[in-house]
C-alpha cells in the first residue's frame, strides 16, 4: 500500500480558502513550507468544526493549571493573513480529518486523510498533516470562521441559505 503523505512542520502558511461564488464555493485547506505548496479540497462544514475544535484545544490549553503553554486567547495581530490562496492544484479531497495536541512542541496538529470514491482501489491514499504553532493555529481558526461565514446569507425563517437569484423559503407552513 503507498501513502502520499503532504507534510507541514512549522508551516510558512497554512490557511482555509474557496474558489468560486458563494452557493458553488470550493472550500480549500492550504499548506506552504518554503516552495512546497499542497492544497486539499474538503466541506464547508468539515471547515467550520476544524475551526472550532482547534479553538476549544487552545482555550483548554490555556485553562490548565501549571500550563507552560504561552496560548493567545486572540489571533496575534502579525499573523492575521487574509491573502487569497496560492496556485490551487488540488492533491485530493478530504474524507477524514483528526486533530491534536503535541505538549512536546506547543503545537496543534491537523491531520486530513484523502476520500476518493472514483478512485480505484489501487492501494494507495493520502494524508496531509499540518504542525502549527499557537499563535498559527489561532490565526487559521479566525480566518476559517471568517472564510465560512462569508457564504450565502442565511434566512431567517428557514434557516437555508438565500441564493443571489431567489429564494423559496423552506419554513413551516403556516395554517
Amino acid at each position: 500500500m503507498t501513502t502520499e503523505v503532504h507534510e507541514f512542520n512549522w508551516p510558512d502558511r497554512v490557511v482555509i480558502g474557496t474558489v468560486g461564488e458563494p452557493g458553488s464555493r470550493t472550500f480549500y485547506l492550504q499548506a506552504r513550507a518554503g516552495s512546497s505548496l499542497t492544497s486539499i479540497a474538503l466541506e464547508k462544514q468539515q471547515a467550520a468544526v476544524v475551526a472550532e475544535m482547534i479553538d476549544e484545544i487552545l482555550d483548554q490549553v490555556s485553562t490548565v493549571a501549571g500550563n507552560p503553554f504561552s496560548v493567545p486567547t486572540h489571533t496575534p495581530v502579525e499573523l492575521v493573513d487574509n491573502e487569497p490562496l496560492e496556485d490551487v492544484i488540488e492533491a485530493f479531497r478530504v474524507g477524514s480529518m483528526n486533530l491534536g495536541w503535541d505538549a512536546t512542541v506547543a503545537q496543534v496538529v491537523l491531520e486530513a486523510f484523502s476520500f476518493d470514491e472514483e478512485r480505484p482501489d489501487d492501494g494507495s491514499d493520502a494524508v496531509m498533516q499540518v504542525r502549527m504553532p499557537v499563535g498559527t493555529a489561532r490565526a487559521f481558526a479566525m480566518r476559517t470562521h471568517e472564510v465560512v461565514a462569508a457564504g450565502r446569507p442565511v434566512c431567517s425563517s428557514c434557516g437555508y441559505p438565500i441564493d443571489p437569484d431567489g429564494h423559496t423559503c423552506q419554513g413551516p407552513e403556516l395554517s
